[in-house]
């Protein structure tokens, strides 16, 4: 990679200047450990060069934490774990292969980052309506060295009108943003009839989510497909809401910005 590795520069002990809780080569090797051990529970081996981007990763969020307002965790484990396994769980819905797919809110870069780390053939698009934070990930994209991947910052409700976007991917993602059927508008529309819409949900959210959001499917033309549990014990209460794009979405949805969340369908 070229760069310092996230040990240098450390003593035993030291405290994370931005979190306040102990930062050490200890605790980053635990991080290392607990994320292979995760990602290969998903069937995934991580090359060294996947491991170094993540550690990496997870330095950089420590360090944009200081001017941008990331995520309020930041311990290594803590990161490996809620932020990148969680967003690698994706991989036991994604199709294989080349595709094409867009983050619908992905704030700090997941789980669109994380995916194009360890899935280099998909073409990504991360949409961030917080213009700093787009930033900090196009920034955060280019210091990785990750290829595939573009940023936009922009909402949802506005680029999904665009005709370069409109069903022109494969999948969609998002996660922990809004409600299932808030989020079914705001994804949906961005997918081509026979692509999928995967959100990331808790169990217990989903139980009341995914009935709510009925009507809203059967509006903008997408079929539920199956609710799956992620069957890591690192990541417990975890599911996976797997929605089809049977046919377009009409041309009104999603409607004005705000909208959505404000009078879900």
């Amino acid at each position: 990679m070229g760069r310092s590795s996230p040990e240098e520069g450390r003593t035993e002990g030291q405290t994370d200047s931005v979190s306040g809780r102990p930062t050490t080569p200890q605790r980053e090797r635990e991080a290392r450990a607990a994320l292979a051990a995760g990602a290969r529970r998903l069937g995934l081996s991580l090359t060294p060069i996947q491991q170094q981007r993540f550690e990496r990763y997870a330095t950089l969020l420590r360090e944009g934490k200081r001017s941008v307002s990331l995520t309020s965790l930041v311990d290594p484990v803590d990161v490996a774990l809620k932020h990148v396994l969680d967003s690698l769980s994706l991989l036991l819905v994604l199709p294989t292969g080349p595709c094409r797919l867009i983050d619908v809110g992905t704030g700090a870069g997941f789980p669109g980052v994380p995916l194009a780390v360890v899935r280099p053939e998909i073409d990504a698009l991360l949409v961030e309506a917080t213009a700093r934070k787009a930033d900090w990930v196009a920034q955060t994209v280019d210091r990785l060295g990750i290829a595939g991947v573009r940023v936009l910052a922009a909402r949802a409700e506005d680029v999904a009108h665009e005709a370069r976007l409109r069903g022109a991917f494969d999948v969609a993602v998002a996660r922990a943003v809004a409600p299932l059927a808030v989020l079914c508008e705001l994804c949906l529309p961005f997918v081509r009839a026979g692509g999928r819409f995967i959100a990331q949900k808790s169990a217990r959210g989903a139980e009341v989510e995914v009935p709510a959001a009925a009507h809203a499917l059967d509006v903008l033309g997408g079929r539920l497909v199956e609710v799956r549990p992620v069957d890591l014990p690192e990541l417990p209460n975890r599911v996976l809401v797997v929605v089809e794009q049977l046919r377009p979405v009409p041309p009104t949805y999603p409607r004005r910005a705000g909208m959505p969340a404000k009078r879900p369908l």
